[in-house]
């Protein structure tokens, strides 16, 4: 009776052990145990910090795993039908677009309303026929027979649209004329088209400018050129506008401070125009270049509203200045101006247009340019090869206004060169400083001034901007725009035009 109990002890522990024994030689029959133990064992001697802290982990994944889950559907606020109807009440929807000043609402309601297809000679609803000063219409394509032909053409042949991205199935035979075209016209190995002229530009920097590089642009750049900077997300600095010698000392300080800081050699860039959308002047390219081999930058250069218009065949400012092409890295264009028609090409080596065709956004993920336009595009250029006596009589009108509009008291002209076809007119800043007049007081005397030129026949327009948008905004002024379609004496009427409105409402404020 005595062993009993002994007997009843005995049992489980060899039941245990047994079970111990079965599960060790089990353990060691799955691949890699012996590594396990062996890292448990060399963990538990050499660092038991570590394993206590994995300890803690498992234990924290274990309870993670089987604490309550939090589910967002039992977090509703259960509302009455009182509060609902209270709280639709009190809702007041945002506007979707902000509201208009009284001036706004003014500009706005005074605003010429064109009807039928933009031409030089522009009807309005209100029946009149305005002699067309503010379309960047230069060499007077629009409305061209030819171009008309062409394009109906087209359109029964290619239909309205390509419907896909050129590098998927937007590609068609025109677009690769017309890139062979612009390269042959310009010089260059190779030429890329994009649908969309404001965002050529606006790709092209980004494409090969990223962040840590660095770009050193014009002050005046236009809008579009701003927009590609700052997608760019690269280091930027300024300089003041076609100031030579401030892009130098620019130059000169971006030298300095990498050679204290030590930074690491990255794409470097100077960003500029060729005409300047915002002034009407002439980047000097001569010198541009010259800085570009010294400091060892790459020049963007966008010459989106000088080709067709400058250089003896309209190559633009490298043909103007003499330059070689080979020395513009970048060269940007548009076909909305010179051309009549739309999109924008990047011309350059063909390792760099190739590069755009992957990493170019606009021309990757947008649709590609009509066949209607490219044919209109091609077609526009073969016109100015053929006819470059539009050229002679662009200048001929650009001088005709020149000699008028200088002499007019109270406005300035700026730094617009002799040749440019763009011309801001400004208040004369002892003018302004005599009158004491605001930049809001400049903008209301200035679209007085447009009102009576439209009234005497002419329709020109303030250059609009984006004031919370633009990082130097330009002095309030009244863009024209000389095309080679205007006859001399519509060009010499305009001009006094537009001294009588000056006087007549500059007058009133003395």
């Amino acid at each position: 009776m005595e062993t009993l109990p002994n007997l009843q002890i005995d049992q489980p522990c060899s039941l245990f052990n047994s079970t111990c024994s079965n599960l060790q030689q089990i353990y060691h029959y799955l691949p890699g145990s012996s590594f396990l133990l062996r890292y448990i064992k060399n963990s538990y001697q050499n660092d038991p910090v570590r394993v206590v802290l994995e300890l803690f982990l498992v234990f924290f994944a274990l309870k993670y795993l089987l604490s309550k889950k939090y589910n967002i559907e039992n977090n509703d606020v259960q509302l009455t039908e009182e509060e609902v109807d209270e709280l639709v009440d009190d809702w007041q929807p945002e506007p979707l677009v902000p509201s208009l000043s009284n001036s706004e609402r003014e500009m706005l309601d005074n605003v010429p309303i064109t009807v039928g297809p933009p031409g030089t000679r522009q009807k309005m609803r209100n029946g009149k026929t305005l002699v067309n000063m503010a379309a960047f219409n230069f060499l007077g394509f629009l409305g061209n027979e030819t171009l008309k032909t062409e394009a109906v053409r087209t359109l029964r042949k290619y239909g309205v649209g390509s419907c896909g991205p050129p590098g998927f199935y937007g590609t068609l035979d025109v677009h690769k004329l017309l890139e062979r075209d612009i390269a042959n016209f310009l010089g260059t190995e190779d030429a890329i088209i994009y649908s969309q002229g404001f965002s050529t530009v606006s790709s092209v920097i980004p494409a090969y400018a990223k962040r840590g590089d660095m770009i050193v642009c014009d002050e005046g750049a236009n809008f579009a050129i701003q927009k590609g900077i700052q997608i760019s997300r690269s280091r930027v600095r300024y300089f003041k506008h076609n100031d030579m010698n401030d892009l130098e000392r620019v130059l000169e300080n971006i030298i300095r401070e990498d050679a204290i800081e030590k930074r690491p050699l990255t794409r470097r860039f100077i960003v500029t125009e060729g005409l300047s959308l915002n002034y009407g002047d002439i980047v000097p390219l001569k010198k541009l270049v010259e800085l570009k081999h010294a400091y060892k930058f790459r020049i963007i250069l966008d010459e989106s509203l000088s080709f067709g218009v400058f250089g003896k065949r309209g190559a633009g400012v490298t043909e103007h200045f003499g330059v070689p092409i080979e020395d513009i890295d970048l060269l940007i264009g548009s076909m909305c101006h010179a051309l009549t028609s739309s999109g924008g090409f990047c011309a350059g080596s063909k390792e760099i247009i190739d590069h755009q065709r992957l990493s170019g956004l606009a021309y990757t993920f947008s649709a590609s340019l009509p066949a209607i336009l490219a044919v209109c595009a091609r077609e526009g250029l073969s016109i100015l090869q053929k006819q470059s006596q539009v050229l002679a009589t662009l200048r001929n009108n650009v001088a005709t206004f020149r000699s008028i509009a200088a002499m007019i008291p109270a406005i300035s002209l700026g730094e617009t060169s002799d040749a440019s076809p763009i011309l801001h007119i400004r208040i004369h800043n002892d003018v302004v400083d005599k009158l004491d007049l605001s930049p809001k007081d400049q903008e209301k005397k200035l679209q007085e001034i447009v009102h009576e030129v439209n009234r005497d026949g002419f329709l020109i327009t303030r250059a609009m901007y984006v004031p919370d948008q633009e990082l130097f905004l330009p002095k309030p002024s009244i863009r024209i725009c000389i095309s080679a379609a205007h006859t001399k004496r519509e060009v010499e009427k305009a001009a006094n035009s537009i001294r009588a409105a000056v006087h007549k409402v500059l007058g009133k404020c003395k």
